[in-house]
């Protein structure tokens, strides 16, 4: 009763905090930098040291992206603005895309030593909490360094709107920062504005996934050197924001509600006819080269991918001016467009899709902690993590407007949505000035899934969610993709996934989902 009663009171937290989500977040772009090592939040909270008090510290921060040919010239900045406020010098490490999830899993078996983490719902974060990964960091309790948000992040705590840490959280505790973003979800594409004209393309007739396949043709035909759609795991026809699927926690984990539907039935995501459609298109499209035969394995991102220039088409989570600020970062300004494919949808998932956790192998937690402070609070701190050093790698146009300079393609990561605070970021002189409101508006009437506000106790099966984990990273990547035909594979997987121990997932998930609904009346 208590765990539903805690969840029940989540829920409503969090749909309270949509009605008003990212308002005031205005105020987060001011030029002024508060101290990462300001006094407490509360009373009876650990005195906070000065900086000149800390001991030298040298932060290691791991996320997932292409190595940036002068990450060393902006570690080197960043540590001329860290070490006054925290002591601390940083060493930025990039994983690409299709080493993530090996490279990352082998960290933590390994407990190799390192601070701060980027993790995401969709990305395994409830399976990495259960295997000890992330310190939680609202918790008084815990040893030694006791409650991180609340002695260094005040800074988070009051510019992030409540609903995010309300429902990032896994039965009660916070084990990552979220990235003050937006809240909806949407699925789409982005393509080649220039492309599409040369070759005389209606994009307008493009309104779902279905419709793809004409314009993908023709690129193929007239342009036999350039991939018409790229797709890899986990960014694809089938991907959850493309599919709308809603794990109700963990995105590795068997179970599903549909974010745009009414069902409370939790079901195994084969069952659904929009999931078989999904996997029989992909199939067709590989079938026919309209899409890399590497699909499945590739180590490229998406947007890696449009940006090496030989790309028409990308499928990509979408949100307002997404197609601009891609763009900018790829050094492709006025060339790109995007189509949003399916409705706006909100679920707890979204409040936990980008965060910053930090890891329980760190040699210093709070140091940790008042980094991520700094990446939501910090203005200059968050701009050059973000797009690197003014004058060498962008050029201002205004106080918060850059447009590339010759040496952007050496710094340049596109990972904005994942650091810290974005109402903070500058903006490409090729976006909409305005692109911050409307964001505002992007969240405005979203459509809220049925599961809004619960998240999954994966604690009482986990043995089986290991071993469906595991098979899931088997075959999803091989159906989704369309490198392997359905209708020969998908049974196997179904075999495979059952025995694991799938169904009991499923019960336990809806049985803890039904105990929600239930405290919500």
């Amino acid at each position: 009763m208590r765990q539903a009663r805690s969840k029940w009171s989540m829920g409503i937290m969090v749909a309270v905090a949509l009605s008003t989500v990212v308002a005031g977040c205005g105020s987060n772009s001011s030029n002024g930098s508060p101290a990462a090592v300001s006094p407490a939040a509360s009373a009876g909270a650990s005195p906070v040291k000065a900086a000149s008090d800390l001991k030298p510290y040298k932060l290691k921060l791991i996320y997932p992206g292409t190595p940036q040919a002068d990450e060393a010239k902006v570690e080197e900045a960043l540590n001329k603005l860290l070490e006054p406020k925290i002591n601390a010098t940083l060493d930025i490490v990039a994983i690409d895309w299709g080493q993530w999830d090996q490279k990352v899993n082998l960290m933590i078996a390994s407990r190799e030593a390192f601070d701060v983490l980027f993790t995401a719902q969709w990305n395994g974060h409830a399976v990495n909490v259960s295997k000890g990964a992330f310190l939680p960091l609202n918790d008084d309790k815990l040893e030694k360094v006791g409650n991180l948000l609340k002695q260094y992040g005040k800074g988070i705590t009051d510019s992030l709107d409540p609903a995010f840490l309300e429902g990032a959280k896994i039965d009660g505790k916070n084990y990552g920062v979220p990235t003050n973003k937006e809240l909806a979800a949407q699925g789409g594409v982005i393509y080649r504005t220039d492309i599409a004209q040369e070759l005389g393309l209606d994009m307008s007739k493009v309104k779902s996934t279905k419709d793809l396949e004409a314009v993908l043709s023709v690129v193929k035909q007239k342009k036999p050197d350039m991939t018409p759609l790229f797709v890899r795991d986990g960014d694809n026809l089938n991907s959850h924001y493309m599919a709308q699927y809603d794990f109700l926690g963990d995105g590795t984990v068997p179970g599903i509600v549909l974010k745009d539907g009414t069902s409370t039935k939790v079901v195994p995501k084969y069952e659904l006819d929009r999931y078989k459609d999904s996997v029989k298109l992909a199939r067709d499209l590989m079938q026919k080269g309209l899409v890399n035969k590497d699909a499945a394995t590739t180590q490229l991102s998406v947007q890696d991918a449009m940006k090496a220039g030989n790309v028409f088409m990308i499928p990509s989570s979408l949100k307002p001016g997404k197609d601009a600020e891609m763009a900018g970062a790829n050094g492709q300004q006025g060339k790109l467009k995007q189509i949003e494919l399916t409705e706006r949808t909100i679920s707890t998932g979204e409040t936990a899709g980008s965060m910053l956790g930090v890891s329980s192998s760190s040699g210093d937690p709070a140091r940790a902690m008042m980094f991520i402070n700094l990446l939501h609070t910090d203005k200059a701190i968050n701009n050059l993590i973000n797009f690197g050093i003014e004058g060498v790698h962008y050029q201002k146009v205004s106080d918060n407007i850059i447009k590339n300079a010759d040496a952007t393609k050496n710094y340049s990561p596109g990972a904005q949505w994942m650091f810290g605070n974005q109402f903070l970021n500058y903006i490409y002189d090729t976006e909409d000035p305005k692109k911050w409101d409307l964001f505002k508006v992007f969240n405005k009437d979203a459509k809220k899934s049925p599961g809004l506000g619960f998240t999954f106790n994966a604690e009482p099966v986990k043995t089986e969610v290991a071993a469906a984990t595991n098979i899931g990273k088997e075959y999803d990547p091989g159906l989704d993709t369309g490198s392997v035909d359905p209708d020969n594979v998908l049974p196997k997987y179904i075999d495979r996934i059952k025995s694991a121990g799938q169904d009991k997932i499923i019960a336990e998930k809806q049985k803890q989902f039904d105990a929600f609904l239930a405290a919500k009346k």
